[in-house]
């Protein structure tokens, strides 16, 4: 149980101080009543002034709202962050780990945070769109998803706020050898007194570092006269080759190349084996199959491929077409089966042998489907005359076309009313020539006799038979005529209503009748369904759903096959597709305060027939105003004084033929949502060991747009409860825009997390309401009494990098952290000793380098106590402390310093000490007396080598003196100018003065 309490009954009203977003609350804005009130006898002057001070308080009062920033902070199993060139952050992951990103905002209204990725030249979206929120999460990365990775903060308020981070994803893949022989000496026994060169490849990020062994011996350049070990030219480090110069016989052996990344993010090292003999061998094989194998469609197909020599053993494998095999092929290492195939599974299938010697063999068979399919005909006229029609006495010719496989055993033959044709001086039958497809043969008719006329049969078969033969007949006759097409009688144009079912129509005529082709008179506009042209039997194009896009002139012509081989004809169709008015705004919520005037406004964008457009204004279903359109496009309803009645929804009805568009508008009285303000300084504060206290902010979206807010009703629930609370704040005067208002909540019970909801309401009723979660943290207070910071959280306290440094600190937890890479260093837990704990520590591995040092900065905090008139009535006390590990032969130094506001430029020593202190953490505390808001800055510097992490957590300042100061502290003093405790520092070139 908890209770919720504002100040006196009431929310407290305030804005931000506009130089220093970090500081306490500032003034609050005084005019809080939405009537003013002057009395004459108080004069003109003073009243102007008056108003005046409203005037300049509400400008002052949008100070709150900033545009945003952000920064990207890193969680997860990084092996390591550095700082490139031109401020360019590289996160390095090892691959399969989780990446964890987390962009931290400030700004008000609260931005709107999306990720994306770029890699190479081009675009990657996450799943096909953005991440849309704090954390970016990838669990088990793979290389391709390395990149840079975008944090783009926006809210409306100035330009976007975009960071980026490179992620850099390390691997290594398994070692591969190959070995080959010297060109031109491959005799019959291949390795026998030959030069031999052994290759070794591993695909890795970063570059792979190869090392050869022969039996238990590693091998360099110039151990061994007989051995030389190179990296080609033209291959930029990406394999190591191993050259055996005229080959002896100590040199059969077993060969390891040993492929290092270094260890870098914990890789291990991998390695291959490779046993060269005199019988190493490259592969061969046989194929105990025919080439071609011709099958026909269902029959099973068995190729089975042998080797016949190769040392290591070959591993054999098949393709077909350099394509994957089909889904229902069953391999049995060489023996490939092609359970009932089709002609969809014809082609050219090898077997190919590897085993890493020489290179691959290859054989190829060729699996040939017999069938046939696609058969046509066409009638070509006389062609000495230029009449199309067949009339007697003269020559006519039949074609008929089939594709056949194998085309060589396509065989044609002609039936006359069932009976076997042969070819005779006046019935000539001509083939094209079998390799040319597809299939083709012609009958030609000389000088045609009445006798002539009948049904002439086409029949293709293949030669062994198994397949069906395929029969095209074709009529001859005195009604055999050329085609006409014709549109028919308000066919054209075809006017219709968007959705429709429309059937433009051809009517074709003649004998055979040829199949119609479809097509738009634009040949580039595709068809309704796609395609550059649809064929249709019957002449009737059939489209469904008919849409305004389809408007046009449509083409139909006959076909050059299945009927006469004479010019085309053609024909065209118009479709005209008429659809209702096409309006903006389609919806529109309008938020008005009683008393207002205001204009609705309904615009027509396009509407086919475009004329007699007619209009209706209703407000729920009473008719307000009707009309017709004249020049203009668009219609207007005016509300001169809006009152209750007035509310609800607004509808303007635009009609034409086709039917209606219509605009809507809601009006209506609720108020916008308040913004919760997410940018407190020290928003959380201890009130008793067990419970915690928060300060929340919001502003009013829009609070003059509509009545006065007269309270916000406040709901809070425990994170994963059902049990509410609520209670109601009461707002006294008008709420000016960018006004920060200010309630706290008090015992809230540690660690819970809080669903905090407010809604505001005016005489209307209630508006919309918005949601935020309220956290446990450590408390970072501007007036400072108490700071903690263990790092535990991914926004570490507020604590930032200075931007003047080298690099920066890292957080981490031991469990993540990899001690292989940097051994003898650093801490094995945190401070509390647990493993998954987090700590803050600086990683001195490559690139860094001596004297080279990173910097962390507190929050800025404020001074407590100050007099009426700013300034601070006594310097108060406060103790620093922190937990410190410096372990490693090459440990640097730590220093810390404080940081006060008007000191530009100096930064004075409070603490150092210098070297190895032993695999374990201590503290260290000191008395610091500032007289103005500071920071206290830890600054870690890189020592000779890269055993020397330093790390720093459990970080506290406390009101008060230090209490049992501990003894390996090296400085204790209070603040004071000119003190003789010195940082640590290198005197190089690269020395920073902090």
């Amino acid at each position: 149980m908890f209770t919720v309490f504002g100040h006196s009954g009431s929310a407290e009203r305030r804005e931000l101080s506009s130089d220093h977003l970090h500081l306490a609350l500032g003034r609050s804005c005084h005019h809080r009543s939405g009537y003013v009130d002057i009395n004459v006898k108080m004069g003109l002057v003073f009243g102007l002034l008056w108003l005046f001070n409203i005037f300049l308080e509400g400008i002052h009062c949008q100070g709150v709202y900033a545009p945003p920033t952000v920064r990207i902070i890193h969680s997860g199993h990084a092996c390591n962050i550095e700082e490139e060139r031109y401020t360019e952050r590289v996160y390095t992951i090892r691959e399969g780990e989780t990446l964890e990103l987390a962009c931290l905002v400030s700004g008000h209204p609260r931005p709107q945070i999306r990720w994306t990725k770029t890699a190479g030249s081009a675009s990657d979206r996450f799943q096909d769109s953005s991440v849309f929120n704090e954390t970016l999460r990838i669990i088990r990365i793979q290389r391709h998803q390395g990149g840079r990775y975008y944090c783009k903060a926006e809210n409306g308020l100035g330009s976007p706020a975009i960071k980026s981070i490179r992620v850099d994803v390390y691997y290594l893949d398994d070692p591969i050898v190959t070995v080959h022989q010297s060109i031109g000496e491959a005799k019959e026994q291949f390795y026998y007194e030959r030069t031999v060169f052994l290759r070794c490849m591993a695909n890795s990020n970063p570059p792979v570092r190869y090392s050869w062994r022969r039996g238990k011996e590693f091998l360099s350049q110039g151990s061994d006269k007989g051995v030389e070990i190179y990296e080609p030219f033209f291959t930029q480090g990406e394999t190591k080759i191993l050259k055996l110069k005229n080959l002896r016989p100590q040199d059969y052996a077993n060969y390891s190349c040993i492929a290092s990344v270094r260890n870098v993010c914990g890789i291990p090292e991998k390695n291959v084996l490779f046993k060269l003999s005199n019988k190493t061998a490259s592969p061969t094989i046989k194929l105990l199959v025919e080439d071609p194998i011709v099958v026909n469609p269902g029959q099973s197909v068995t190729l089975v491929c042998v080797t016949s020599g190769g040392e290591p053993t070959p591993t054999l494998t098949w393709v077909r077409n350099t394509d994957e095999l089909s889904k229902k092929s069953r391999l049995n290492g060489g023996t490939l089966t092609l359970p009932s195939i089709s002609m969809e599974e014809a082609g050219v299938y090898s077997c190919v042998a590897s085993n890493n010697v020489g290179n691959p063999a290859k054989k190829s068979t060729a699996i040939v489907v017999r069938g046939l399919k696609k058969g046509r005909f066409w009638i070509t006229p006389d062609p000495y005359h230029n009449d199309d029609n067949i009339q007697i006495g003269r020559e006519v010719k039949i074609s008929c076309q089939v594709e056949a496989t194998p085309p060589e055993e396509l065989l044609f033959s002609w039936l006359k009313n069932g009976r076997p044709l042969r070819s005779s001086e006046r019935m000539v039958i001509t083939h094209t020539d079998p390799d040319v497809q597809p299939g083709t043969t012609n009958l030609d008719i000389i000088d045609l006799k009445f006798t002539d006329f009948g049904t002439y049969t086409c029949v293709a078969a293949l030669k062994n038979g198994g397949i069906p033969e395929v029969s095209i007949d074709v009529n001859i006759s005195s009604t055999t005529v050329p085609p006409e097409l014709t549109v028919p009688r308000g066919k054209s144009p075809m006017v219709v209503q968007e959705g429709d079912t429309v059937d433009l129509q051809c009517l074709v005529s003649g004998k055979p009748k040829p199949i119609i082709l479809w097509s738009r008179a634009d040949k580039e506009v595709p068809m309704p369904d796609g395609s550059l042209q649809t064929e249709s039997y019957d002449g009737v194009l059939r489209i469904v759903n008919v849409s305004r896009e389809m408007t046009g002139t449509y083409r139909c012509a006959t076909s050059q096959y299945n009927g006469f081989n004479v010019k085309p004809r053609e024909a065209l169709v118009e479709l005209t597709v008429q659809y209702p008015p096409v309006v903006e705004p389609v919806f529109t919520e309008i938020r008005q305060g009683l008393g207002r005037a205001f204009t609705l406004n309904c615009r027509v964008l396009r509407a086919h027939p475009s004329k007699v457009l007619k209009y209706e204004w209703k407000l729920g279903t009473r008719l307000l105003t009707m009309g017709q359109f004249d020049q203009r496009d668009e219609t207007d309803y005016h509300v001169r004084a809006l009152n209750r009645e007035g509310y609800g929804e607004y509808t303007c009805e635009v009609t034409n033929e086709a039917g209606a568009g219509a605009c809507r508008f809601l009006v209506t009285g609720r108020a916008y949502a308040p913004e919760f303000y997410y940018d407190t300084y020290s928003a959380l504060w201890q009130n008793r060991p067990r419970v915690y206290g928060f300060k929340l902010q919001w502003t009013q979206q829009n609070p003059l747009s509509v009545d006065r807010i007269v309270a916000y009703r406040l709901g809070m629930k425990q994170t994963g409860q059902s049990r509410w609370w609520e209670q109601e704040i009461p707002m006294e005067g008008a709420i000016a825009k960018g006004e920060l208002i200010t309630h706290n909540l008090t015992e809230l019970i540690k660690p819970e997390a809080y669903l905090v909801r407010l809604t505001p309401i005016t005489r209307f009723g209630e508006g919309d309401s918005t949601d935020r979660i309220i956290r446990y943290s450590a408390p970072v207070n501007p007036h400072l009494r108490e700071f903690q910071c263990s790092f535990e959280d991914e926004a570490v306290c507020m604590f930032t990098q200075d931007k003047t440094d080298d690099f920066d600190w890292t957080r981490h937890s031991a469990a993540t952290r990899d001690t292989k890479y940097t051994p003898n260093t650093g801490p094995s837990s945190d401070r509390a000793g647990s493993k998954q704990g987090f700590y803050m520590y600086i990683e001195t591995s490559r690139p860094r380098l001596e004297g080279e040092k990173a910097r962390l900065l507190t929050p800025t905090f404020n001074v407590a106590h100050k007099s009426p008139y700013g300034t601070v009535t006594a310097a108060p006390t406060y103790c620093f402390g922190f937990y410190y590990h410096m372990y490693g032969k090459h440990i640097g130094a730590l220093n810390a310093y404080l940081r006060q506001k008007g000191h530009s430029g100096s930064n004075s020593s409070l603490w150092n000490l210098v070297g190895n202190q032993g695999d374990r953490w201590k503290q260290a505390k000191v008395n610091i007396h500032p007289i103005a808001s500071f920071q206290l800055v830890l600054e870690g510097i890189r020592g000779p080598g890269i055993e020397g992490d330093i790390a720093i957590d459990d970080v506290t300042i406390e009101e008060g003196e230090c209490k049992d100061p501990p003894p390996n502290s090296k400085c204790f003093f209070l603040f004071i100018p000119g003190n003789s405790c010195q940082p640590w520092t290198y005197t190089s070139s690269r020395t920073n003065q902090p």
